[in-house]
């Protein structure tokens, strides 16, 4: 088995083919793929029968990688221009690609850009054209290494508290909250359909963090203003919980009692509570439960029961619906004791789509036509030119191979190794990563040295829409004319200028623009930039404490 992956961050060499940047340029997955898939299908490297038997519209996108649709053949020259690899790397990989089993695996990140859906279908249509789709070590894959669940053989669900049914029918794609907000009653494209913005008075925000995970943050925070209140669930002072009118702290993990699993994770913790809660901080569920109280639904809610008797009952129900399947798990008193044990699974040797490809008849996929679609006629009807019926190349807005650009570097906003997400920026962990109280942004030596910027310096980045200060670290793990500035330092804007931060969230400079009309996804992850020295004394991170009373800011 071989996994083929690349990495728009890190250059390398290749015995027998030179050393060279083996890195596309960041956004040109598509590009390169789409030459991968040229390739396969010029030199009869294809798998026919698999396309033919498992898959609808392979024909249709054929002839756009061979120009027969736009007259620009999708070869390895053609990629080489926009993603900076080697037409002879491109062709050398596509032949190893079919040369024994491999799996092709994108990563989560893809998708966070401008026409995001292209790339992650185009992993899907090089797998399907290798035709390894089913077989144990081979096909596609998504998400590998985001999650710890993710490639693991599918477990029987954990313990879970009943959903219920939302009374309200309205809703929005999670990207576009700031439209929302600032703009009720506007309509917009989503999945085929024609929707309406509703007019939202209060915002009710318990987990998560969209001051964190949002684009274009002095734009989003223009749009938190505008509802009449909002209501924050936060056991810190985080960028959101500043951002309410009205915040009710809530524990942490390990402040109250509870059991942990994901979905399809292979274990189950017993997680009791290690702490008393901090001052006022209460569960969430001791939260909603009297917030139910006053809304004279108390009962329904809680339906009588503690913290203690709601893990214990959802743990018995489990315990009876696994052992009907033949699975025979410990009482709770003796899982609760023994802090973990493991989820069973139902067949250990599962491939993924293996009973699909054996009867694709009797196993069909969820899709229109029950097969891989290489070319969807329900998308290509929507008529949506940023998403075709099949995938294409599209270039985006902002990116390396654009002319003419103001700002000339490109940004990477990935996750960080510090944290996860914003989570625990505060932690003492996470703040010994800092430079100068900033986070740090990954600079080619040479970019620096053009811009008289020195390792370990404080510098600004900045584009039209904001500016966040950083501290440096040179490496050239990042290609020339790239620069790597992690996710989550918690956004803490200049007093007067809320596009300023002086912590160096990136969201401050990110683009809030769709990946396409079909999904309406976040486009985080890569935005255009410049970074010059700051010369003046940095100003005081203030977001890791407590803010300013209404008395110290007059």
């Amino acid at each position: 088995m071989r996994i083929i992956s690349v990495s728009p961050l890190r250059g390398d060499s290749d015995a027998g083919l030179g050393a060279e940047w083996i890195a596309p340029v960041p956004g040109t997955d598509a590009a390169l793929m789409l030459a991968l898939c040229h390739v396969l299908d010029r030199d009869g490297l294809a798998d026919r029968r698999f396309l033919d038997r498992y898959t609808v519209g392979y024909p249709r996108f054929a002839a756009y990688l061979r120009g027969d649709a736009d007259g620009v053949p999708k070869t390895p020259a053609w990629a080489a221009a926009l993603t900076g690899i080697t037409a002879e790397r491109i062709r050398a990989l596509a032949r190893q690609l079919a040369a024994g089993r491999t799996l092709v695996t994108v990563s989560w990140s893809l998708q966070r850009a401008e026409h995001g859906e292209q790339p992650v279908w185009l992993g899907l249509v090089l797998a399907a054209m290798l035709g390894q789709i089913g077989l144990p070590g081979g096909g596609f894959g998504h998400g590998y290494g985001s999650s710890g669940d993710v490639g693991l053989a599918r477990r029987l669900s954990a313990p879970r508290l009943p959903q219920g049914a939302n009374g309200i029918d309205s809703w929005i794609p999670v990207a576009r909250i700031a439209d929302m907000l600032l703009h009720p009653g506007a309509g917009y494209d989503y999945d085929g359909r024609r929707r309406r913005y509703p007019d939202v008075k209060l915002v009710y925000w318990c987990g998560g963090n969209p001051f964190h995970h949002h684009q274009h943050l002095a734009r989003l925070r223009e749009a938190f203003a505008r509802p009449q209140t909002v209501v924050v669930h936060d056991p810190f002072w985080t960028a959101t919980a500043r951002h309410a009118d009205i915040v009710l702290p809530s524990t942490m993990s390990v402040e109250r009692g509870d059991i942990g699993a994901g979905s399809s994770d292979s274990t189950l913790f017993a997680m009791p509570q290690l702490t008393e809660p901090h001052a006022q901080a209460r569960d969430d569920y001791a939260i909603f439960g009297a917030l139910a109280d006053r809304l004279q639904v108390g009962e329904g809610f809680t339906e009588g029961r503690t913290v203690g008797q709601w893990l214990c009952h959802l743990y018995g129900h489990w315990r009876s619906d696994l052992k009907a399947a033949g699975h025979e798990m410990p009482p709770f008193e003796q899982f609760w004791a023994s802090e973990s044990l493991q989820i069973p699974v139902p067949d250990p040797g599962q491939v993924l789509l293996s009973a699909f490809r054996r009867d694709p008849g009797r196993f069909p996929l969820s899709t229109p036509s029950g097969k891989i679609e290489i070319f969807s006629a329900t998308i290509d009807g929507f008529g949506y030119p940023d998403c075709p019926g099949h995938p294409v190349w599209l270039e985006p807005a902002e990116w390396l191979g654009g002319h003419p650009r103001r700002y000339p570097l490109q940004l990477v906003a990935n996750q960080p190794r510090r944290r996860l997400h914003s989570q625990l920026d505060v932690g003492a962990y996470s703040q010994e990563g800092k430079i100068r109280g900033r986070e740090p942004v990954a600079m080619h030596p040479r970019d620096a040295e053009a811009r008289g910027i020195t390792d370990r310096s404080c510098v600004r980045v900045f584009n039209d829409r904001g500016s966040c200060l950083a501290g440096v670290t040179l490496t050239e793990d990042v290609r020339p004319g790239v620069v790597q500035l992690s996710t989550g330092a918690w956004y803490d804007p200049d007093p007067h200028d809320p596009s300023f931060c002086r912590h160096g969230n990136p969201n401050v400079l990110t683009a809030d623009r769709p990946s396409s009309s079909l999904s309406q996804g976040t486009t985080g992850q890569l935005t255009m930039v410049e970074i010059e020295p700051y010369p003046a004394t940095p100003p005081e991170v203030s977001v890791h404490g407590p803010p300013r009373t209404a008395e110290q800011s007059r």
